[in-house]
């Protein structure tokens, strides 16, 4: 294909989607204790009704809710107490009419009542008797079998990333042990004869690696597995031989650096040369970003992202965060902000921009104020709080306009 021949970011996810999820991930069972973060392999479909019986949600009386109507402060309704219902045992007792149950939040409702009076308006007389000072409707302050989950539901979804309500609901259905997908397995390479561990001290011309702990931390983020696999030389035979090490052992592989003008035959040789389908695109109509390429070998996935450490960032939040995080682009679940843009910004039709900003008090409301800087500069990215998206076809945006931020 023709490089650098740029594609909107739109058609960019349309291709990725197209071979998402990656076949060959492996399936286990963890304890719920170790869900947390993890995706779903299979559907949870309920196998009971949640709650298996109607509960109270006060403490108080249950009772026919017909036999208070009309009761008042200054004429409250007497009902016969027939009983009580222990927390945590089968109700004994029936509420007939003109009778009441004592029950507590939580305990099972007797039958024949349909709504629970609060003790607040109530008071116990002596003869076994109650007086009702306030009306109850049907169905008031208690839930009905099922209410929360029903027997045969579709309750969570295969691929879903457990959060701790999920636990919640598994271990209310009698799920201990939970199947799981694998976590992702990303391999991260740097690439470049400017590249240089963090520890060492640059020579002349050396920058020390940034993208690969970026990344890796953005990976982890997502709940996905990542490994380091150092930094190689702009020298074919080597690239190739790290990348193929690194393809043997991970789902995906993201090469840092190399893919811009100077240097992108190198790692188009590479990449190229892994299999088919081979390189599914090279360049996105976004800043900064734009010298991003994604290729496919067999059922590999490899990302050569760009050198610039904002670049990286910006490169991955748009298109590999969704994927790793919420399994494609129709499930995104962005942290967003409404904010007022605190000054006019340009920008050039034909491409996305996303700008960094950070946020600050204004008179009525967020202010996001753009943060000046190349992709070049990591701190730009320390010091935003989000990222505001200047559409495709926009030449940028006035002062004033409300935006969204995308909090990172």
């Amino acid at each position: 294909m023709e490089l650098f021949q740029v594609i909107t970011l739109a058609a960019a996810r349309r291709k990725l989607a197209g071979y998402w999820p990656l076949p060959g991930r492996q399936e286990t069972v963890v304890p719920l204790t170790e869900a947390l973060g993890r995706e779903l392999a299979r559907p949870v479909v309920a196998r009971e009704d949640i709650p298996g019986f109607d509960r109270a949600t006060m403490d108080g009386y249950a009772v026919r809710a017909v036999d208070t109507f009309g009761a008042r402060e200054s004429a409250p309704v007497l009902l016969r107490l027939a009983g009580e219902v222990p927390m945590g045992q089968r109700a004994g007792a029936r509420v007939n009419p003109g009778e009441a149950v004592a029950v507590a939040t939580g305990s099972m409702l007797p039958p024949g009542a349909d709504a629970v009076v609060m003790i607040e308006n109530t008071e116990a007389l002596e003869d076994d008797r109650v007086a009702v000072y306030q009306p109850v409707a049907p169905g008031q302050d208690l839930v009905r079998r099922g209410s929360d989950v029903r027997a045969g539901a579709t309750v969570l979804r295969s691929g879903h990333r457990l959060r701790p309500q999920d636990l919640g609901v598994l271990a209310s259905l009698g799920i201990g042990r939970v199947p799981v997908y694998e976590p992702w397995r990303v391999g991260i390479l740097a690439t470049g004869n400017e590249i240089v561990a963090p520890e060492t001290r640059p020579g002349p011309g050396q920058v020390r690696d940034i993208n690969s702990y970026t990344l890796y931390g953005l990976v982890r983020e997502c709940g996905a597995a990542a490994a380091l696999y150092g930094i190689a030389p702009d020298d074919l035979e080597t690239l190739t031989a790290r990348v193929r090490e690194a393809l043997a052992e991970n789902h995906l592989v993201f090469l840092s650096g190399g893919s811009s003008v100077g240097t992108r035959d190198l790692t188009v040789q590479v990449l190229a040369g892994l299999g088919q389908p081979g390189i599914l695109f090279h360049g996105l109509a976004i800043r900064p970003g734009k010298p991003t390429l994604a290729a496919l070998a067999g059922d590999k996935m490899i990302f050569g992202l760009p050198g610039h450490p904002v670049s990286a960032m910006v490169s991955f939040k748009v298109l590999l965060e969704p994927l790793l995080r919420y399994g494609g682009y129709d499930q995104r679940q962005e942290k967003v902000l409404a904010a007022t843009l605190d000054r006019q910004v340009t920008s050039t039709p034909g491409r996305e921009d996303y700008l960094r900003v950070r946020l600050e008090k204004g008179p009525e409301g967020p202010l996001a104020v753009p943060l000046p800087g190349g992709s070049s500069l990591i701190s730009t990215m320390v010091r935003a709080d989000g990222l505001v998206v200047i559409p495709l076809e926009a030449e940028g945006l006035e002062a004033g306009t409300r935006v969204e931020v995308e909090l990172l």
